[in-house]
């Protein structure tokens, strides 16, 4: 039993640990010390909720209707392109990282949510994927892997975020700022692109 856990987690942590839109906006407010319990809970819960519906037999109903992820890529690949616009924009006038004004709860809630469900890949990995693998364990150990797999996006945004929080000193100047935003423009550019061509 404890085995399926440790399976269901290691391959939770696998699919989630690649940098990707949500990765580098937990990563960017944690750096901020901007909201961070707030954007991390909705990672966690978020990842949870999909998890356990994937394992629920929800993936089995995403197969069915590819016309929703079609939808969720390009609505995504916009998004991801706005946002990419956003951080070029920042790394044109950087700034210190307490210099710029800081951002309503809310605000940062609503972009960590589209990060999260805007991405037609999460589903795919975590709903179809995970889901999958979770079911294949059998009806008596399913649960247990997909709590594995749960424990592992826990551990992963926890650590990714507060993490990033104590870096705040380090990249607080407004040059290491424009190397942040260009960076992250150019993550959710790419992931942009790879949501089109794919």
């Amino acid at each position: 039993m404890w085995m399926t856990g440790i399976t269901g987690m290691l391959t939770g942590l696998a699919l989630i640990v690649a940098i990707g839109a949500q990765n580098a906006f937990v990563l960017r407010q944690g750096i901020r010390q901007e909201h961070i319990g707030a954007v991390v809970g909705v990672c966690m819960v978020g990842d949870a909720a999909l998890i356990l519906g994937g394992t629920a037999g929800i993936g089995a109903l995403v197969t069915r209707f590819p016309e929703a992820l079609e939808v969720l890529r390009w609505g995504g690949a916009a998004y991801l392109v706005w946002f990419a616009i956003r951080s070029f924009a920042a790394a044109l006038k950087p700034s210190g990282l307490h210099d710029e004004p800081p951002r309503s709860k809310g605000s940062v809630v609503a972009t960590t949510v589209a990060l999260t469900f805007l991405n037609p890949h999460v589903y795919l990995d975590t709903v179809v994927l995970v889901g999958s693998l979770a079911n294949q364990q059998g009806p008596d150990l399913r649960w247990v892997y997909a709590g594995g797999a749960v424990a592992g996006s826990v551990l992963w945004f926890s650590a990714l975020g507060y993490g990033a929080r104590a870096l705040a000193g380090i990249l607080g100047s407004p040059r290491t700022w424009r190397v942040v935003d260009l960076a992250i423009g150019i993550v959710m550019l790419a992931l942009a692109v790879k949501l089109v061509l794919h």
